[in-house]
């Protein structure tokens, strides 16, 4: 089933592979997306279908050094290029649209200011990449610094940042994507609202279960307008517990946002699961609950093989599955999954900045 054509709402896919979205931190000045971004996209472009690493919507979404933003005309013909380049190989793009909330630092914000989040809450420990010289991504040499002290926002703000993600989303009609997923998952601004512990606000954002799914409600009600429902997507992030983003009842809250999406029509939703060392496994019972509470295209990651892809596809629970880390090092992943070929082993530490090393120099199988 995996190397089988799908249809995503009109979208027809050549295959159930997808490529999600991973951070590179290779934009130019200005945050734009280059000629170098357009060649690794298209390398892989035989993906069913592509999400782009995260794509901040404004300057005070980002929280990294050097990855792209979608908020300026030069970024917005940055992207050009490289949807161009996926398309011209038969590919099918989607831009994951990104605020990062309180993962940030001072020195990445406009005027120096405050992170914002829902609540002025600090997550110990949670980390963010800084170019403290300004030597830009070439040099691939930055520093992992503790994240600055967010500040609440208001509501008349919470406003302002839906419509930054709509100017997003009519940004990326205009460079070429076929879609849009927004990231409410791993710990960014939208899960800040979403899980309990995170937020700690006592107006109509906070509190309740409604409420605390209300900023998610709104920005997927204005993306389904400036896009068209049937090409929106959702990423979502039950039990990784990431950037201390942290729900007292994942499970109560989950479905319940699955429910909403299901109720708002939009064509998938993508689940992010816990992949690193002793995580906790999501329940079977669970994702059987998420198929039910929604019909529409359900994608899954999480360090999954081609043998578990396709039990996955064959129990129902999902529709496509992400491959992450194996698409940096395989270009041609889904030739070498669908013909047993051996895989390359991804460079870890020219995941983040530099040049073509370790980026776009993988070769496909039998050069």
């Amino acid at each position: 089933m995996l190397f089988k054509s799908y249809s995503l709402g009109n979208i027809s896919l050549k295959n159930r592979i997808v490529m999600p979205p991973m951070t590179r931190s290779r934009a130019a000045k200005g945050d734009v997306a280059t000629d170098l971004m357009a060649e690794y996209y298209s390398q892989r472009a035989s993906a069913g279908l592509i999400i782009s690493e995260g794509t901040q919507i404004s300057k005070q979404g980002q929280g990294y050094a050097w990855t792209p933003g979608i908020y300026t005309p030069e970024q917005v013909a940055g992207w050009q290029k490289v949807t161009n380049a996926v398309h011209q190989e038969g590919g099918v793009m989607f831009a994951q649209l990104w605020h990062v909330g309180r993962v940030s630092h001072t020195s990445l914000q406009p005027d120096g200011q405050a992170p914002v989040s829902s609540s002025p809450l600090v997550a110990e420990g949670v980390k963010v990449f800084i170019d403290p010289e300004n030597k830009g991504p070439e040099a691939g040499v930055g520093g992992m610094i503790q994240h600055s002290a967010p500040r609440p926002l208001s509501i008349p703000e919470i406003k302002e940042i839906v419509q930054d993600f709509a100017k997003a989303a009519q940004n990326a009609l205009e460079a070429g994507f076929d879609g849009v997923e927004l990231h409410a998952a791993n710990g960014y601004l939208i899960n800040q609202f979403i899980d309990s512990q995170a937020n700690t606000r006592t107006d109509e954002y906070g509190g309740s279960l409604e409420n605390r799914l209300r900023f998610l409600k709104e920005v997927v009600e204005t993306l389904c307008q400036i896009v068209g429902k049937e090409r929106v997507g959702v990423r979502l992030a039950p039990l990784t517990t990431l950037q201390g983003c942290v729900d007292d009842n994942p499970e109560e809250t989950y479905l319940a946002a699955a429910t909403l999406l299901q109720d708002l029509g939009v064509a998938y939703i993508h689940i992010a699961e816990a992949d690193w060392d002793n995580a906790p496994d999501m329940p079977i019972a669970f994702k059987n609950a998420l198929r039910q509470a929604f019909k529409g295209t359900m994608i899954y990651a999480g360090k999954y093989s081609k043998e578990r892809a396709e039990k996955a596809l064959a129990e129902g629970w999902a529709d496509m599955i992400a491959f992450g880390r194996p698409f940096i090092a395989n270009p041609d992943l889904p030739a070498r999954l669908q013909n047993n070929w051996p895989l390359n082993e991804g460079d870890r530490t020219k995941y983040f900045g530099g040049g073509a090393a370790g980026y776009t120099d993988y070769g496909v199988f039998g050069e």
